[in-house]
């Protein structure tokens, strides 16, 4: 008798399931993540919008100098015109032969530099602390990096470490990203470089050695983390837990930064390419840190947050990366 009520009783309970748990309420953001999200919705539009009028006035660009040629073209005669479309192939062949011949001189500088040139590393670690958009707004600062390093008389051995989840993505989805002549290691700089350990140096502005000189002998490391406001001392407090060395730019000895500001991973990648071929920090900070960034100059008393990151004013340096990327070669 027992064994019937319970089988009927899970009859029922089969055909009458109890009724799934209520989703977990939705979390509520802070007023400040609020104001950071619709920033970040607005940016995101602006530069769709952006996007969209520059693809525009390319094709419209196209399209005038193509109209203008065929025009040419119409106005001369037979003679005429086929000495203008020889001429046209002789220059072409021309900005062929040179760019093929920039890239061997790119290659055997960059094969130079893996042998004799100063070692410098962007800690990719951080990405778990970071939105796509900043994880998107880093992999084309690295890119703006390499850039910048390959037309460098005197480049440096660049060494990304910590290529792993997204980051690891976006990098692959680079411009020729796997033919790059740069260390790419999917292991933190701890282990990769574990040999080096006595040599490694963290450039982050909470340090209180100020870095006078750049030792060839030593690895100097760039945090890769994109709005560092949020994240304050992190890049000191992993270099203290994992006992190496760390040193922060002179920045203060020749100007004032604007109220807290740091600087992007690129514009410090860059002061270090341009002290290692001017051996002169005034004119590399002057040269790299754009003027509205800048307080004042030749200041004694003020050290401005200066490593690797960004801060509020992200707009404003992706253009200006975007600028120079138009006025520079590619990186491939």
């Amino acid at each position: 008798m027992q064994a019937m009520d319970a089988e009927q009783n899970d009859q029922k309970a089969t055909a009458h399931p109890s009724p799934p748990p209520p989703p977990p309420p939705p979390q509520t953001l802070s007023k400040n993540a609020q104001k950071r999200q619709l920033k970040q919705q607005r940016m995101e539009a602006k530069k769709a919008e952006r996007r969209a009028a520059m693809k525009e006035h390319k094709k419209k660009e196209g399209e005038r100098k193509r109209k203008e040629w065929e025009e040419m073209l119409a106005s001369v005669d037979e003679e005429e015109r086929l000495k203008l479309i020889e001429s046209r192939k002789g220059l072409r062949k021309e900005r062929m032969e040179k760019r093929s011949e920039e890239k061997e001189k790119k290659i055997q500088r960059l094969t130079d530099a893996k042998e004799h040139g100063q070692n410098i590393v962007v800690d990719l670690d951080f990405s778990d602390l970071m939105t796509p958009n900043e994880i998107n707004s880093l992999a084309q600062q690295i890119m703006y990096c390499y850039a910048v390093n390959g037309r460098c008389a005197s480049p440096c051995h660049l060494w990304l470490t910590g290529c792993n989840g997204e980051m690891g993505s976006q990098l692959q989805r680079l411009p020729g990203f796997d033919r790059w002549m740069i260390e790419k290691e999917n292991r933190p700089y701890i282990e990769a470089l574990q040999d080096e350990k006595h040599n490694l140096v963290y450039l982050t502005a909470d340090s209180e050695t100020i870095l006078d000189e750049l030792d060839p002998k030593k690895i100097y490391i760039v945090g890769g983390l994109v709005d560092r406001n949020r994240w304050k001392g992190i890049t000191m407090k992993k270099a203290q837990e994992q006992g190496i060395q760390t040193a922060k730019l002179p920045i203060g000895n020749y100007l004032k930064m604007s109220s807290s500001q740091v600087l992007t991973v690129n514009q410090v990648i860059e002061i270090l390419l341009k002290f290692l071929e001017t051996r002169d920090w005034k004119t590399s900070f002057f040269q790299v840190i754009p003027q509205r960034k800048r307080g004042g100059a030749d200041s004694e008393d003020c050290q401005g947050d200066v490593e690797g990151g960004e801060e509020n004013e992200e707009e404003e340096d992706q253009l200006e990366i975007k600028k120079k990327r138009t006025e520079s070669p590619s990186s491939d």
